[in-house]
């Protein structure tokens, strides 16, 4: 009897999984295949919305699997150390089949693991399956890589996408290796502890069935109307299958095949220049591993940021004195997700009105987002700070209220999460310390009374920030 491994990391799913359906196509009648998923404690962030709403997840596809009769194994531990162990333990192991990290932590655990199944003949078949296109597809004539997105894109929409696969079931359920038994104590109890911890339970908001319902409902109802509706974070007006995404549960070709399908809008060009937009990020954060930790553009890594602990706090809390900040911070803190156009304004406040260091921002967006792409997430702090690629220029600075006037301007959003602000006129919503006088006289409201001034003067920030660039 051979035995065919395959490793589940983030794609929590069976339909359209690259890894699963290749192993079960090339199974023959006496193979077996034993599906397991490496608990890492490099990778748990215990307490945290995106470590909650991962093991979340994995719940429901572990579920998912056993009501489908297939089984899935939990190792815990170093996952060199789990797979050499494993490997001793089922001596019939001949083949491994995963999709492919080719960035981040995800690839340099990789490169680990590959050293101990080449030492031990175990044949490796790997598959690009995370993205539409791998980070070494799109690339210059020269073979360089791009660093501009627009240039990069013009090539990316150009290229082929492979079709959306089906598992075969039936075979599946015949191969599947489902006698673990005490062999695969230590990574169940260690499963089974973590879903105990969860302090955030996002079962709702987890499985395939529900991915693709949050899909269908996005391209039926609001994708014609998505280039415009899109930064208004009062309306329904972007897909919400980010979370789905990150973890696996829906594969990028389920949401391009499904968009695609869609009749022709301004929207829909819009929604796939986004799905570019995150191969582009992936592709970045491959060729610059250190760009967590390290600034791309070499001249801004001396930078001297600021550190304040109560100001870090307060936005944190969402009580800057900034309303759609402090509304935008509160969403993230109730909800761990944040609308997109959101992100930006607060990850611009952070670093050019605070003068703070942008990976402190990127590290609690880790902590608090369920959609957490490292790439992505990374990828958009460092163009907020403007010093990562094709990054928004130093001296183009978000003034917040000019932002919360243009995609607020009702206070609709605003006055849901700053709750405190609920009964004052959207026209005084935005400054309410500038209308201080016009709020008493007209409302019977101490602005003071109810809510945090503002932590800083933006104008006098925007000039500090330009001079900390040309420093």
């Amino acid at each position: 009897m051979n035995i065919s491994l395959v490793w589940i990391r983030n794609d929590l799913r069976l339909e359209d999984n690259t890894a699963l359906i290749e192993a079960v196509k090339d199974a023959d009648a006496d193979d077996k295949i034993l599906m397991v998923f490496c608990i890492d404690p490099k990778q748990l962030k215990t307490g945290s919305y995106s470590h909650d709403y991962f093991f979340t997840a994995l719940n429901t596809f572990y579920r998912n699997c056993l009501e489908k009769e297939l089984a899935i194994h939990f190792l815990y531990g170093d996952p060199q150390d789990c797979f050499s162990k494993l490997i001793k333990e089922f001596p019939d192991i001949q083949k491994i089949y995963f999709n492919i990290d080719d960035s981040g932590y995800g690839m340099v655990r990789d490169c680990a693991v590959r050293k101990i199944l080449e030492e031990s003949n175990v044949r490796i078949l790997d598959f690009y399956d995370h993205h539409l296109h791998s980070a070494n597809e799109v690339l210059k004539e020269d073979g360089s890589h791009y660093r501009v997105f627009t240039p990069y894109y013009n090539q990316w929409k150009n290229r082929l996408i492979r079709r959306v696969q089906k598992p075969d079931y039936d075979k599946l359920r015949k191969v599947i290796l489902k006698n673990f038994a005490a062999k695969g104590e230590e990574g169940q109890n260690k499963f089974c502890e973590i879903q105990e911890m969860i302090t955030t339970d996002f079962t709702v908001q987890t499985g395939e069935e529900k991915a693709q319902e949050i899909l269908e409902n996005f391209v039926e109802r609001h994708l014609a109307e998505y280039e415009e509706m899109r930064d208004y974070p009062y309306t329904e007006g972007t897909s919400r299958i980010s979370k789905f995404l990150s973890t696996g549960q829906l594969s990028i070709r389920q949401v391009y095949q499904r968009v695609e399908q869609a009749p022709n809008s301004k929207g829909k060009e819009t929604f796939i220049k986004e799905l570019g937009w995150r191969d582009f990020y992936n592709m970045i954060y491959h060729f610059y591993p250190k760009q967590k930790d390290e600034e791309i553009i070499e001249k801004y890594r001396n930078i001297r940021w600021e550190y304040d602990e109560s100001r870090i706090e307060k936005w944190k809390e969402g009580k800057t004195g900034f309303p759609i900040v402090d509304a935008a911070m509160r969403q993230l803190k109730e909800e761990g997700w944040m609308h997109n156009r959101l992100r930006m304004i607060v990850a611009s406040f952070f670093t050019k009105d605070l003068l703070m260091d942008w990976r402190i921002g990127e590290k609690y967006f880790s902590e608090m987002l369920i959609d957490y792409d490292s790439a992505s997430n990374i990828g958009g702090w460092q163009w907020a700070a403007s010093v990562g690629t094709d990054a928004v220029p130093y001296f183009r600075i978000f003034n917040p209220n000019s932002q919360s006037k243009r995609f607020d301007p009702e206070g609709s959003f605003i006055k849901k999460y700053v709750k405190e602000l609920r009964n004052i006129p959207a026209k005084y919503i935005q400054e309410p310390f500038k209308y201080t006088k016009q709020i008493r006289k007209e409302c019977g409201i101490d602005i003071e009374k109810i809510y945090d001034e503002p932590i800083v003067n933006h104008k006098k920030q925007r000039l500090r920030a330009i001079e900390l660039f040309q420093r």
